[in-house]
C-alpha cells in the first residue's frame, strides 16, 4: 500500500512538472512574444518568466513535500491539565480523541486525514494536486504559491494569445496553431480554477475560518452552537489577515476559541 501511494505521489508530481515545461516550452518556440523578443537579443522579459516559472515549480514541492502540521503526540501545548490551568472554568467542548491515529486528545480545529493516515493542526483540506494536507504549517505556502501560479499562468495566457497568427483556411489555422491553441485552452482552465481556489482561500483566511470547517461546521462540536454568521475565531479582518500571514508559530485555538465564546456570551 505504502508503495501504491508513494507511486501515486512520484506520478502526479511528475506529471505537474512536466506539463508545466512543454506549455513553457509550446510557448518559447512559437511565434510569440517571448521568441520574437529573445530572436531580437531582447532578453529581460523571456529570462523573467523563465524565472517565475521555475519559482512557482519549486513552490509546488514545497508546498507539497512540507509538513503540512502532523499531530505526532499526545504531547501539545494547552492540551489535558495544563489548558485547564489556562482556561478556568473552561466552557470550550471536550476535546475529541482520534480513533485512528490512538491520539486520546486531538487539538482544536485538527482533524484526521485519510490520506495522509494523520491528524493535521488547523486542516483546511486534503488537495488531491499537490498530494498532501494544507494545514497549519503550510497553508500559508500555498497562498504565495496559488498567487505566484496565477501570475505565471496569466502572463502564459498573454504569451499563448500573442502567437496566433491567420492563415488562408481553418484546417491550415489548425496545423499551425494546434499546439498553441491547446496550450492556450489548458492554461485558461487552469487560471480559472486558480482564480477561484485563491479568491475562496483569501476570503476564508479574511474570516479566520477553514474550508472545513466552512463546509461542515454544523458538524463539528466546538462551531454547533454558532450561528452560520458567528465565528468564535475571527478576530476582524486586519487582525485575521495579519496572523495569518505574519504569525510563525503554534496557535493554541482553545485559548482563542475561549476568547471568542466569552464575548460571545
Amino acid at each position: 500500500m505504502f508503495k501504491n501511494v508513494f507511486r501515486s505521489d512520484f506520478l502526479i508530481r511528475t506529471a505537474h512538472v512536466i506539463l508545466t515545461w512543454v506549455i513553457t516550452l509550446i510557448l518559447f518556440l512559437h511565434d510569440t512574444d517571448l521568441r520574437r523578443q529573445r530572436e531580437n537579443g531582447e532578453l529581460m522579459q523571456p529570462v523573467v518568466f523563465s524565472l517565475l516559472v521555475l519559482l512557482s515549480v519549486m513552490l509546488y514541492f514545497t508546498v507539497s513535500l512540507m509538513d503540512p502540521g502532523f499531530v505526532l503526540s499526545d504531547s501539545v501545548k494547552g492540551s489535558g491539565e495544563e489548558l485547564e490551568e489556562m482556561i478556568p472554568q473552561n466552557p470550550i467542548p471536550r476535546l475529541r480523541r482520534c480513533g485512528y491515529c490512538l491520539l486520546q486528545q486531538q487539538p482544536m480545529r485538527a482533524k484526521h486525514c485519510q490520506a495522509c493516515k494523520h491528524c493535521v493542526r488547523r486542516f483546511d483540506h486534503h488537495c488531491p494536486w499537490i498530494e498532501n494536507c494544507v494545514g497549519e504549517r503550510n497553508h500559508r505556502c500555498f497562498i504565495i504559491y496559488l498567487a505566484v501560479q496565477l501570475l505565471a499562468l496569466l502572463w502564459a495566457l498573454q504569451i499563448a494569445w500573442s502567437g496566433f497568427h491567420s492563415s488562408g483556411t481553418w484546417k491550415l489555422w489548425l496545423i499551425v496553431n494546434g499546439f498553441l491553441l491547446a496550450a492556450l485552452c489548458v492554461v485558461g482552465v487552469l487560471s480559472l480554477v486558480v482564480v477561484l481556489l485563491l479568491g475562496c482561500h483569501l476570503y476564508l483566511i479574511s474570516i479566520n475560518s477553514t474550508t472545513w470547517e466552512f463546509m461542515s461546521r454544523h458538524r463539528i462540536s466546538y462551531l454547533k452552537s454558532y450561528s452560520d454568521e458567528e465565528n468564535p475565531f475571527d478576530r476582524g479582518i486586519l487582525c485575521n489577515l495579519w496572523d495569518f500571514f505574519c504569525m510563525c508559530r503554534t496557535v493554541v485555538w482553545e485559548q482563542v476559541y475561549y476568547r471568542g465564546s466569552h464575548n460571545h456570551v
